[in-house]
């Protein structure tokens, strides 16, 4: 019967991850009509219906859930496994699948995967560059990045990255005329450039720290963006200031270009950490990958 079905089974992790059939056939390079007609064969021999469907969603019904957890954990393990005959080969190869935010991404990951891409020619990256904090097991990420206070509990977590120093920052033509703010709350008289965060759908409140103590400030303006990359060019056309990571302006500022203010109000955050679940064996792709930072923060 497992040899009948083994085929099927695959297509049925593959819709019921997907939640379609329309993004399970593109990911498989079949018609949908064939996965439909696969999904019918096997809920025929097993007697039992795996997805409810309508005109707009399909989902696992509870056989399928459970049929979900109990197989694609070992069809993974297998993954895995056919993966490490990668390192018979005398160049390693596979993909290795990131999530991490901006800032990470430009500054601490991409710079240490430079000279690891060009070490290993054969191994493919891919970076999912996002604010939000996604579900890297569910998602099928091998890893994520991340600060060190939002990492999940029951990850492993790797430091990558010292403190960041936070940068209030605005332009000179936007200086122009105004008043230079000498304590967080002076932030509230001018235009500030918010940051929307997808994790809670909220503007995010700019930290200082002042004698000692935490003091958060919610800023207005009249631009709100979800990148750093478009924070900074909002304020080098003069819309206002700011708040970001230092090094994401310390060009700027040393070409005149941004003026830096309350900066003994600014904190350091904690740094960023590599994290990734608990499993017994990776790819022997994502084994040197995760190497590379193991043998960084030896230096």
């Amino acid at each position: 019967m497992l040899q009948k079905n083994i085929n099927d089974l695959l297509v049925f992790l593959s819709v019921a991850r997907e939640r379609s059939f329309t993004k399970a056939a593109s990911k498989l390079g079949v018609s949908q009509s064939a996965l439909s007609h696969t999904m019918r064969n096997l809920e025929g021999r097993l007697g039992i219906r795996l997805l409810m469907r309508t005109t707009r969603s399909v989902a696992p019904t509870e056989a399928g859930e459970l049929l979900l957890r109990n197989i694609a954990p070992r069809v993974e393990e297998m993954e895995q496994e056919l993966s490490r005959v990668i390192e018979f080969k005398q160049q390693p190869a596979g993909t290795i699948r990131l999530t991490a935010d901006e800032h990470a991404a430009n500054f601490i990951l991409w710079p240490k995967l430079r000279g690891f891409l060009k070490d290993y020619p054969d191994i493919k990256l891919e970076i999912d560059v996002d604010f939000a904090l996604k579900d890297i097991v569910s998602e099928q990420y091998d890893a994520g990045i991340r600060l060190g206070e939002l990492v999940h509990k029951d990850m492993i977590a790797l430091p990558i990255s010292p403190e960041i120093r936070m940068a209030v920052v605005a332009s000179p033509q936007y200086l122009e005329n105004r008043f230079i703010p000498k304590k967080p709350k002076d932030l509230l008289k001018h235009q500030c450039v918010n940051l929307r965060l997808p994790t809670v759908g909220n503007l995010y409140a700019w930290e200082f720290e002042v004698n000692r103590r935490e003091v958060k400030v919610n800023v207005e303006g009249q631009v709100i963006c979800n990148t750093l990359t478009q924070m900074l060019q909002a304020a080098l056309d003069g819309f206002g200031f700011i708040y970001v990571p230092e090094d994401e302006v310390s060009i700027a500022i040393q070409q005149g270009r941004l003026v830096r203010v309350l900066e003994d109000c600014c904190p350091y955050i904690p740094g960023y950490y590599l994290y990734y679940p608990n499993r017994r064996q990776h790819s022997y792709a994502f084994s040197l990958f995760l190497k590379m930072f193991q043998n960084r923060n030896k230096k």
